[in-house]
């Protein structure tokens, strides 16, 4: 690193923690990109005296506002909505609508900051976003949620449309919460458009939606596994996360040959030694999707396999490749030691930056395969994305259409991240080729709009 880069990140960090306190989340979000892109300011002055960098991790808008919704017993609840829609360069504002009671302005701002690299990785034209609440929706019955959903809609249909902001789903936010989400948005502003994504197959879904983020995950992974002469075939999996991401990322690692022998919540997790089939899977979808238990309950079905508790993490368990599919920060360096030590070889995330900065360096060092969640997860946004295109042109695609589609994006982001990610060495650093790729874009598409 430079002494030019080092003073940058200093003194832009420093007025980024000053001009957003307590933003933890957003503030490591954007020194991991700023630690990439900081030689290509250097190397392109027009981009420093045009202050792009200072005008990206500033958002176009954030909408703020409160949800009131009754309980099933009559009881009033508020809670808080956000919208943050940090970049619309180089299209509509793109991103998910999360559900969790650890949402707050920060986790939004992150994600939104992420979003608008990872669509850009898409090659497709959908500018960044992210929304959600503090509301939980575990525990709830179907009409609570409806309620809810209903509520927030109320607000945020003000300040969303097709060609404007394009909200999908994302923890918390399902099939089910989608639907509520569109019935709402449909009778306030009496139309029929794809303004949500994530929608029912039968209303304008698109094959593949549920399956995306998983599926891509696994693509990028055996992409980069094939660098090293590698594939899924044989190898021991372990995923962390039960829900949407994680099911599928699943599915699609055994049927590509290898064998994932864990999951998890926020609780602990499960370790199957004998792995998962397509028994136990469609037992996960049914314990998750429609009975909404706790991963736990697949021992008392599968008595062979063993639940580690007290909000245990996976990453002890020997495996050749990890997918990080639940949260932020759920791998941190401990974490790392034991996945190296273990004799991991690849580290693919599918949640938004799973692992911690501390647990990357570990890792990285470590010269195991890496990729950060911006370039291997963004096959669900590119579905959607794919969805929106369905919509505008009023036609379905076949599964077939569409999984070939995901393929090749998948596939075109790794070409980028290897394109400005290979090091001398001939080591692949994903984190610095993701970043790069997606701040180019954004940065020139700026750039050719002017100050706006």
């Amino acid at each position: 690193m430079s002494v030019f880069t080092d003073r940058y990140i200093k003194n832009f960090m420093a007025e980024l923690e000053a001009r957003n306190p307590g933003e933890s989340e957003f503030h490591q979000a954007v020194r991991e990109v700023l630690a990439s892109v900081a030689p290509c300011l250097e190397e392109y002055p027009y981009l420093l005296e045009n202050k792009i960098m200072e005008r990206m991790v500033e958002p176009e808008r954030v909408i703020i506002f409160r949800v009131p919704w009754m309980d099933d017993a009559g009881e009033i609840h508020v809670n808080r909505g956000f919208r943050v829609q940090m970049n619309s360069a180089i299209g509509p504002y793109k991103g998910g609508i999360r559900f969790h009671a650890s949402v707050n302005l920060s986790i939004m701002k992150f994600l939104a900051f992420e979003q608008t690299f990872k669509n850009a990785l898409t090659t497709l034209p959908m500018g960044g976003a992210k929304g959600g609440s503090d509301f939980n929706p575990r525990g709830k019955s179907d009409a609570e949620v409806m309620r809810f959903c209903q509520s927030f809609m109320t607000e945020l249909q003000r300040h969303i449309g097709q060609d404007t902001d394009v909200p999908a789903g994302d923890i918390g936010v399902g099939g089910r919460e989608i639907g509520f989400l569109f019935g709402q948005y449909k009778r306030l502003r009496d139309e029929f458009s794809g303004t949500l994504t994530g929608k029912g197959f039968a209303w304008g879904g698109s094959s593949l939606r549920p399956e995306a983020t998983g599926y891509g995950v696994c693509y990028f992974a055996s992409q980069m596994l094939a660098t090293r002469g590698e594939s899924f075939e044989g190898k021991t999996v372990v995923v962390s996360g039960a829900g949407n991401v994680a099911q599928y990322a699943a599915a699609k690692a055994m049927r590509l040959g290898a064998k994932v022998v864990t999951l998890s919540d926020s609780d602990g997790y499960i370790w199957d030694p004998d792995g998962l089939d397509e028994e136990k899977f469609a037992y996960v979808q049914q314990l998750k999707n429609v009975i909404r238990g706790r991963i736990k309950e697949y021992v008392q079905k599968y008595p062979s396999a063993k639940y580690f508790g007290d909000g245990a993490k996976p990453w002890s368990v020997k495996c050749d490749i990890a997918l990080p599919c639940a949260t932020q920060n759920e791998l941190d360096a401990e974490g790392a030691r034991q996945l190296v030590a273990n004799g991991c070889i690849c580290i693919t995330e599918g949640a938004n930056m799973p692992t911690t900065p501390d647990a990357i360096a570990i890792i990285q060092e470590a010269k195991l395969l890496y990729s950060p969640g911006k370039a291997s997860n963004a096959g669900g946004v590119a579905v959607s994305g794919l969805e929106m295109t369905q919509n505008s042109i009023r036609q379905k695609w076949t599964p077939e259409e569409v999984d070939a589609h995901l393929r090749r994006i998948m596939s075109d982001i790794h070409d980028a991240c290897t394109r400005y990610g290979t090091e001398e060495d001939g080591y692949v650093n994903y984190v610095k080729g993701a970043n790069t790729a997606g701040f180019l874009k954004v940065a020139g598409a700026m750039m050719d709009q002017g100050l706006v």
